[in-house]
């Protein structure tokens, strides 16, 4: 039994005539006869009674139709999922990000994305770098957000967003009453800082930054979200070096400087495993990559002062 012989069952139980039904289906009469007969066998029952009268659908080919519109209707069915699967227009998506993406434009990408595929369910983990790492590798998130372009051979990495680092301290800290700091400001302060095993990266990033102008930082407290590291300055418990996207967190208690006089940036990679096939993560990575190339030429007409400061 093919889906063919379906088709031609069910016209054939809509016409009655197998001239008619031969029309519709834009085929002759005699390869109608042909199929019917081949699905009756198949079968293993008469469904259409045929004699002078006309053409009837037995009690079986009653039964049998009801089946068969259920089977064709399955099969389209299956059809269209396939195909929009194969376009990434549906299924689900797990993207992990790092705390500090909420002030970076995950937000803003989240809503484009949904809009854009509407039929793809996005379901957001937040991990710090090397847990988004380790969840991609063991396929338990399909995209990530993290904080370092080091990534084991079976991923790929793009770099997504690039900011300065500013200062983080208590509001009512004497330092907090200037406009701007220097890195060397804080030789003797207390440090919170990221985690050296949730980014390893950052860690060392911060260390070097330090070592760079003189001090070893003083670590005090090490977490393992950027948010805690706020929320800790907030509170009095040290001071800290902190992606600038950072200072949109609103944290009370908090007050962020500029850093002069150090060129090191904050970076965030776009990162996933180039196998198993996926297309609705690859619509969102593209997404992401043509996002993150729009504003640096956005970046760079503003600095050759070929676009308005306001835009």
């Amino acid at each position: 039994m093919e889906f063919r012989h379906l088709r031609y069952f069910l016209v054939l139980a809509e016409e009655l005539h197998f001239g008619r039904a031969a029309r519709r289906l834009a085929i002759s009469q005699p390869p109608l006869s042909l199929n019917i007969q081949q699905l009756e066998a198949s079968v293993g029952a008469r469904l259409f009674d045929r004699d002078s009268r006309g053409v009837r659908l037995t009690a079986a080919g009653r039964a049998f139709r009801e089946s068969a519109t259920a089977l064709l209707a399955q099969a389209e069915a299956a059809r269209q999922l396939a195909r929009e699967i194969e376009a990434g227009a549906i299924g689900r998506l797990r993207v992990g990000f790092v705390g500090s993406m909420l002030y970076r434009g995950l937000p803003q990408t989240l809503r484009g994305f949904e809009a854009a595929y509407p039929g793809i369910q996005v379901a957001l983990t937040e991990l710090n770098s090397q847990e988004q790492i380790d969840a991609l590798l063991h396929d338990e998130l399909d995209a990530a957000f993290i904080h370092t372009g080091r990534v084991p051979d079976s991923l790929q990495a793009t770099r997504v967003h690039a900011e300065p680092f500013v200062c983080c301290l208590p509001a009512d800290h004497p330092l907090a009453a200037q406009p701007e700091l220097a890195l060397a400001d804080l030789r003797g302060e207390a440090f919170v800082l990221f985690s050296r095993k949730a980014s390893p990266d950052y860690y060392s990033r911060i260390f070097d930054m330090c070592a760079a102008q003189g001090f070893y930082p003083q670590i005090r407290h090490e977490v393992r979200h950027w948010l805690s590291v706020v929320s800790l300055v907030s509170q009095g418990m040290g001071v800290a070096v902190v992606p600038a996207a950072l200072a949109r967190s609103g944290m009370a208690g908090a007050a962020f400087r500029p850093l002069a006089g150090t060129a090191v940036r904050s970076e965030v990679y776009c990162v996933w495993k180039t196998a198993p096939d996926h297309p609705a993560r690859d619509n969102f990575v593209a997404m992401v990559a043509a996002q993150a190339a729009s504003k640096k030429a956005v970046r760079q007409e503003k600095a050759t002062g070929t676009v308005a400061d306001g835009l």
